[in-house]
């Protein structure tokens, strides 16, 4: 029977946790903004972690830089969050850019766009209104 919560998914979500404080209190980079961990996704073999980064309110080239920065600290922040955790190998760290926010903002305001022009259609066919 496997098990419901297994080891890969635990320090995914320890190492998302450790990461945004470490990101947060030491990275001084002026191109690394509010930077959201969306996701964590640690190998079977806990060798390597994809960590998913959204940039809120950025534009394209900021976030790409961003993740650059990120990539290039990989080493520090794989350090200092190995101090932070108890494992007995610190995954090898690879920032990567999240698009899933983006892409909802921009079905969201698409449907918005669409219900306010449905919603125009159907003022204009009700009967008496002209």
């Amino acid at each position: 029977m496997p098990k419901d919560y297994p080891r890969s998914r635990r320090i995914a979500e320890q190492l998302r946790r450790e990461l945004a404080e470490v990101i947060r209190a030491d990275v001084d980079d002026p191109r690394v903004g509010p930077v959201t961990l969306s996701e964590v996704q640690v190998s079977r073999d806990l060798g390597h972690a994809t960590v998913y980064v959204s940039v809120l309110g950025a534009e394209a080239e900021a976030v790409e830089a961003c993740v650059a920065v990120l990539n290039e600290a990989r080493g520090f922040l794989r350090s200092r969050v190995a101090g932070r955790i108890r494992v007995k190998r610190m995954p090898q760290l690879r920032f990567a850019h999240d698009t899933a926010f983006d892409r909802g903002a921009r079905l969201s305001a698409l449907i918005d766009e669409l219900a306010a022009e449905r919603g125009e259609d159907d003022a204009s066919n009700e009967p008496g209104k002209e």
